[in-house]
């Protein structure tokens, strides 16, 4: 599903004002630079050409995380929040950036419904700080606001839950 979304975003961009911006492959990651290791993949990085032209930055300028959801599947709400929100938030991945995005791919149910299911999830386990509200940049997408480890540098997140068409996840 990932890999067609990443298809579908490269084709837009071909048509768009946005041609500078590159969707990258998901690559390993190190959420800081003392880590040996990569502990983490990204899905969807995404690279602004002018950006890494003049700063040969090579981590991506913005990180697009998927996963699957449904509402009514409390394990897939849990690993929403465990698998993916929590990377931005623990700063494993976007350490330095103030917005991250996620996308949940909806496997049954409407969008709202994995909204609530994520929602319920974090009132759950006494994280209602953390909960899921209605955007104001489209409708049917989400944003939240999460405290990080440096008080000062919070991260926001866009969610958008994506249905299928011919599926009941495809109604908003």
């Amino acid at each position: 599903m990932t890999e067609r979304l990443r298809d579908g975003m490269r084709i837009a961009l071909k048509n768009s004002p946005w041609k500078q911006i590159m969707v990258l492959p998901g690559t390993e990651s190190r959420s800081k630079s003392n880590v040996m290791l990569p502990d983490g993949r990204t899905d969807i990085p995404l690279a602004f050409v002018e950006i890494f032209l003049r700063t040969q930055e090579h981590d991506p300028h913005a990180i697009i995380e998927c996963k699957r959801i449904a509402g009514s599947d409390t394990h897939l709400c849990r690993e929403y929040v465990v698998e993916g929100m929590d990377r931005f938030i623990q700063e494993k991945y976007g350490e330095n950036h103030a917005i991250g995005f996620m996308v949940g791919y909806v496997l049954a149910g409407v969008p709202s419904e994995s909204a609530d299911g994520v929602n319920a999830y974090l009132r759950r386990v006494s994280r209602s700080v953390d909960r899921l509200a209605p955007s104001d940049i489209s409708d049917g997408t989400w944003q939240s606001l999460h405290a990080r480890s440096k008080p000062s540098m919070p991260i926001r997140l866009q969610h958008a839950f994506l249905g299928f068409a011919g599926t009941s996840a495809s109604r908003t």
